[in-house]
C-alpha cells in the first residue's frame, strides 16, 4: 500500500496519525456507499437474484455501480503531489518546498527539506536483502510488520464484510433484513473511525491496539458462544428472540472496536515503525502479508461455516487474544517521533 508510507513521509509526527485514520475513513465510506448500493439494488429489484434493468439481474448492477467511483478515484489521484523525499531524490528542491509549505508552513519548510538531504545522502538503494536479520532470516521489526498485518485479518473483520448478509441469512434472517443489517455494520464503521481519528495522536497507538484487542476478544467470544449454542433446524442455526439481538450488539460492537484501532491503526504504525532506509520495502512485505491473509480467511470461512459458525468464531476469538499478547509485548509506540529519527 503507498498511502501510509506516502503519509507518513508528508506528514507532521503530531498529524501523521490522524491522516492515516482518514484513509481509513475513506474506505470505509466507500464501503458503506457500496453496500447502500447493494441494498437498493436488491429491494428494488426484489432480491439480489431477480432481474433489474435491461436484462440484468441486481447483484451485476452491484458489480457494475463500482465504475463510477473507480473512474473519479482515478482522476483524483493524478493531482496528488509527489512526496518531498522523491522530489529531493530526483533533485527537484524546488517541487519539494512547495510540497513542504503545504504540510509543515514556510518557516519549517527548508529546515526539513535540509534534514530529509542529509538522510538521503546516507541511503542506498533498497533491496529485499535489507530486510535480512536474525530472526528467521528477517529483521525483528518486519516480523512485527508481518504479524501486525496478519492478525488484523486472523480477527476475521472480513467476514463481516464479505460474508456479513450471508451470516445473517445462515442464521435465519432474510436477504432484506441481512442487507440492512450490513449497511447498518458499515455505519458504525464509519463512526468508530471518527474515533480513531479523534484520539490515534492523543493517546497513542499501541494503547489504542490493546483497547480493540480487549473488546474484539469480549464480542467475538459472545458471539462464538451465541452462534455455537444456536438452535439447529432443518440442518441450519436459528437464533431465538434473545440471541438474535444479542448476536447483532455483538456484531456491531465488535466492528466498533476494529474501526477505532485495528483498522486505521495498523496502516498508521506501517507507514512509520520502519526506518527510512527500509521502509518502503518492509511495507510492501508487511502489505503483501496482509492480503494473503485476508485470502486465507475469506475463503476458509465457507468451510468453517459448514462445520460451525461457533468453530469460525472461535478461532477469530483466539486471534484477538493473541494480539493483545502480541501488542503488549512486542509492539512500540510511534507516537510524536520523527521518521528521520526512527
Amino acid at each position: 500500500m503507498i498511502a501510509p508510507a506516502y503519509i507518513a513521509e508528508i506528514a507532521p509526527a503530531d498529524l501523521r496519525g490522524r491522516l492515516g485514520s482518514l484513509q481509513q475513513l475513506a474506505i470505509v465510506s466507500g464501503i458503506f456507499i457500496a453496500l447502500l448500493m447493494d441494498y437498493f439494488f436488491a429491494t428494488a429489484a426484489g432480491g439480489s437474484t431477480h432481474v433489474l434493468w435491461f436484462g440484468l439481474q441486481a447483484w451485476r448492477w452491484m458489480f457494475l455501480s463500482g465504475v463510477v467511483p473507480s473512474a473519479i478515484y482515478g482522476i483524483l489521484a493524478l493531482s496528488i503531489p509527489e512526496s518531498p523525499r522523491y522530489l529531493v531524490a530526483k533533485l527537484r528542491d524546488s517541487d519539494a518546498i512547495k510540497v513542504l509549505k503545504m504540510v509543515v508552513g514556510s518557516r519549517e519548510a527548508q529546515p526539513k527539506l535540509d534534514e530529509i538531504r542529509k538522510t538521503l545522502g546516507s541511503e542506498t538503494r533498497r533491496r529485499l536483502r535489507d530486510l535480512r536479520g536474525p530472526a528467521l532470516g528477517l529483521l525483528p521489526i518486519v516480523w512485527i510488520g508481518i504479524l501486525l498485518s496478519v492478525f488484523q485479518q486472523f480477527v476475521g473483520i472480513n467476514v463481516i464484510f464479505y460474508y456479513s448478509s450471508v451470516l445473517w441469512q445462515a442464521v435465519g434472517f432474510s436477504e432484506k433484513d441481512s442487507l440492512l443489517i450490513t449497511v447498518i455494520t458499515s455505519v458504525t464503521n464509519i463512526v468508530t473511525t471518527l474515533v480513531a481519528i479523534a484520539f490515534v495522536d492523543r493517546i497513542g497507538r499501541k494503547a489504542l491496539l490493546l483497547i480493540g484487542s480487549t473488546g474484539m476478544f469480549l464480542t467475538l467470544g459472545t458471539l462464538a458462544v451465541v452462534f455455537g449454542t444456536a438452535t439447529v433446524v432443518n440442518g441450519s442455526p436459528h437464533l431465538g428472540p434473545l440471541a438474535g439481538p444479542v448476536a447483532l450488539f455483538s456484531a456491531n460492537a465488535y466492528v466498533f472496536f476494529f474501526g477505532m484501532s485495528w483498522g486505521p491503526v495498523v496502516w498508521v504504525l506501517l507507514g512509520e515503525m520502519f526506518n527510512n532506509r527500509i521502509r518502503a520495502i518492509a511495507l510492501s512485505v508487511a502489505a503483501t502479508a496482509q492480503w494473503l491473509a485476508n485470502w486465507a480467511v475469506s475463503v476458509s470461512f465457507p468451510y468453517l461455516r459448514e462445520v460451525g459458525l461457533g468453530l469460525a468464531y472461535g478461532l477469530y476469538t483466539t486471534a484477538a487474544l493473541l494480539s493483545f499478547v502480541f501488542v503488549m509485548k512486542w509492539v512500540k509506540e510511534t507516537r510524536g517521533r520523527e521518521l528521520e529519527s526512527m
